[in-house]
């Protein structure tokens, strides 16, 4: 009969969230950086903006939009571009969290990764939303804005501030 040595663990063991699911976790893509500029987030919003795989379309209108941009503004397109994504990237967000039979809205701190990213679909989104004759001048338009502190995108933010600001009452409720 084996000793029990009391150096082993009788707790069952924590697995963290990659050890629990049952398949692999979803490897990120490698993307290349847009041609013109060599900046990775410049060809990760153009694929934002592309609609039914069409890149060439979705580089034309970016970089319409750059030279729109840096007509009307004097400044470096991707500088404006870069600031605005910074000024509609979210710092917290609401996350429903359901507590003994109530859902509670729950404040989350926003990975810089996820901030990004809805920060450029909040952009894209607003911009297509704009009244403007060309998505051209919608999206030079709404990134200037935006870089401004002003915009659709920007209201959108803010809306998503003011919710978590609203809920933070349950923050207590963390994942």
């Amino acid at each position: 009969m084996a000793e029990n040595s009391g150096d082993q663990n009788t707790e069952p063991k924590r697995l963290n969230k990659e050890e629990m699911s049952r398949r692999k976790a979803a490897q990120k893509r490698k993307i290349l950086p847009d041609p013109k500029f060599g900046n990775l987030k410049v060809a990760k919003f153009m694929n934002q903006i592309m609609t039914n795989g069409k890149k060439s379309l979705a580089e034309s209108i970016v970089y319409g939009a750059f030279n729109e941009i840096e007509s009307k503004s004097k400044k470096e397109p991707v500088e404006v571009f870069e600031k605005a994504l910074e000024e509609v990237g979210p710092k917290v967000e609401v996350k429903a969290r359901r507590v003994g039979g109530a859902t509670y809205q729950v404040p989350l701190e926003v990975r810089p990764s996820r901030s990004l990213a809805l920060a450029m679909r909040w952009l894209a989104n607003s911009a297509k939303s704009r009244s403007e004759k060309t998505m051209t001048l919608k999206l030079a338009h709404e990134l200037m804005d935006a870089c401004d502190g002003r915009g659709e995108a920007i209201k959108k933010k803010e809306d998503t501030h003011r919710m978590a600001e609203a809920n933070r009452a349950f923050s207590h409720f963390r994942f």
